[in-house]
């Protein structure tokens, strides 16, 4: 069942496609899909599952990790073009390098955590794509500095998070929809993949 309600995702992504995707311009960003969280231990679907932490709104959490890369559209809510699930702990930058690094003439609008200057010129060399992402603070800059640099950075980095900001519109469109956020009833591990992509599939059709 899990596996027919995948293909129908994957087949859902790919036939309602909007007209007005920016093709070459992709936003990423992840959501936990939770199984328990607290001080509680998960004992569901833990060959598939483990602890994450989730940074945006920090806890703890046994469960899945949901992967999107979506294509921009202006002024509305980007359109997946790939949802992937992992384990919880799953790092963010980890999954990019594994399944979206290689995609050619792209810019890819991401946060903090795609902070990777040396990946991402060789990426830039090889492929033609590059990751936009707000400025990280360097480690031991000077105070002066950092004043000089603040308000273009700032400004840079409030342009790159605005782009990138309808990608977790789209989340809360997702979890208000569907629920797919909330796994604490599965009981297996088939259970929580039809969850995952069950709820992910019809939400797609709404």
């Amino acid at each position: 069942m899990s596996g027919a309600f995948r293909k129908l995702t994957e087949d859902l992504l790919i036939d309602f496609q909007p007209n007005d995707c920016c093709l070459d311009q992709s936003l990423l960003d992840s959501m936990p899909i939770i199984t328990c969280s607290g001080k509680r231990t998960g004992k569901v679907a833990r060959e598939i599952t483990d602890k994450g932490y989730n940074s945006t709104k920090g806890f703890y959490y046994y469960g899945l990790k949901l992967h999107a890369l979506g294509f921009r559209r202006i002024g509305k809510l980007p359109h997946p073009e790939q949802i992937l699930f992992t384990a919880a702990s799953v790092n963010d930058l980890s999954l990019y390098k594994q399944a979206w690094s290689e995609i050619k003439d792209s810019v890819f609008f991401g946060d903090k955590i795609y902070n990777n200057n040396d990946f991402f010129t060789n990426m830039k060399d090889k492929f033609n794509s590059e990751m936009l992402t707000p400025v990280k603070g360097v480690k031991g800059m000077s105070e002066v500095l950092k004043k000089f640099d603040r308000a273009a950075n700032d400004l840079y980095s409030k342009a790159v998070s605005r782009v990138r900001q309808p990608i977790e519109s789209l989340f809360n469109w997702l979890i208000e929809k569907s629920d797919i956020q909330k796994a604490s009833k599965v009981r297996s591990t088939k259970g929580l993949l039809v969850h995952a992509y069950g709820r992910l599939a019809v939400a797609l059709l709404l």
